[in-house]
């Protein structure tokens, strides 16, 4: 699909799916939004703009007929730019965007059923958020895309993740690391896939303005894989990499299912997420819509590079 005219207004240029869309939309107009002025990005393509803030920015400053396109928190962004609309049609204005593309979590499916308060309250809040957004588009008429992606992974320029990374990470400090006998499947995307999928959709919503029913879509990486599978693979990557990487040496240690759920009974009392989030090691968390089928290319075998080894300086999610 060619790309449209639209100038774009990014949220989450920050993080390192942001980095990677920078990349990806190089020369094209692009107008960051956020707290923080990106290194190295030019002044006058810099709008300052704090989400958990109360002050909205003036009209004049927003570009017209923008592509808005945010990995920032979706909870977060829903709240302004339902405070942004009622605003500018108070003036008898209008929101100046031709289409919003916004970040949200598989999570919001995987943790529906979670046992512990707090993923509960994660699904609850990404549900109100996205709700939120899509009534807003629909008062103003904008096609609105919720992408809802799962175990996002990768490098950006100087950004990483905080999921693979942090595995990584673990199988440097642990000789050996307990696993179930059987693991259960996986689909993780890379930051720059999925910084390609949301430059694809907000094209693509911008191309078909008529078309204003809103989408929410689970989106995965190219290759299901299990989740065993999946740290041997970083291992392999670890060790070509650099040989003497103490993640590509750790051992992998398949336990009957009773045996492991024994073993990590003892995080039940001091964390109840943590307890949760080892059995979920068990469970499938795959199925969802490949991104090469979006965007209609090759399938890329896991795992794609660049790579994160080592956890970012700041969270995923600033803006």
């Amino acid at each position: 699909m060619k790309e449209t005219s639209h100038p774009i207004l990014l949220f989450g240029a920050t993080t390192a799916t942001g980095s990677a869309f920078l990349e990806l939309a190089a020369g094209r107009p692009v107008v960051v939004a956020g707290r923080r002025h990106p290194p190295g990005w030019l002044e006058d393509r810099f709008l300052s703009i704090d989400l958990n803030g109360a002050s909205l920015p003036s009209p004049e400053a927003l570009p017209e007929n923008a592509l808005l396109v945010s990995f920032a928190p979706i909870w977060l962004l829903a709240p302004f730019l339902a405070t942004l609309h009622n605003s500018l049609g108070g003036q008898g204005r209008r929101l100046p965007l031709a289409a919003v593309v916004a970040c949200s979590s598989s999570s919001v499916i995987t943790k529906r059923f979670a046992a512990n308060r707090e993923d509960r309250r994660l699904v609850e809040r990404l549900l109100r958020a996205e709700e939120s957004l899509e009534a807003t588009c629909a008062k103003a008429a904008i096609p609105c895309r919720i992408l809802r992606p799962t175990l996002i992974y990768g490098q950006a320029r100087d950004r990483g993740d905080q999921n693979l990374s942090r595995l990584v990470q673990m199988m440097r400090r642990l000789p050996l690391l307990p696993l179930p006998a059987e693991t259960g499947q996986r689909q993780p995307i890379h930051g720059r896939q999925l910084a390609a999928a949301a430059l694809h959709l907000a094209d693509g919503a911008a191309r078909d303005p008529a078309e204003t029913a809103s989408l929410r879509i689970a989106i995965g990486g190219d290759e299901t894989l299990s989740y065993t599978t999946l740290l041997q693979r970083l291992q392999q990557a670890a060790r070509q990499r650099d040989p003497q990487d103490r993640a590509g040496h750790c051992r992998l240690l398949p336990l009957p299912p009773g045996i492991f759920h024994l073993l990590a009974a003892p995080l039940l009392p001091i964390s109840a997420k943590g307890f949760e989030a080892v059995l979920r090691m068990e469970a499938n968390l795959a199925g969802f819509t490949p991104v090469h089928s979006l965007l209609g290319t090759e399938p890329e075998p896991f795992p794609v590079a660049p790579l994160a080894w080592h956890p970012p300086t700041r969270s995923p999610g600033e803006s």
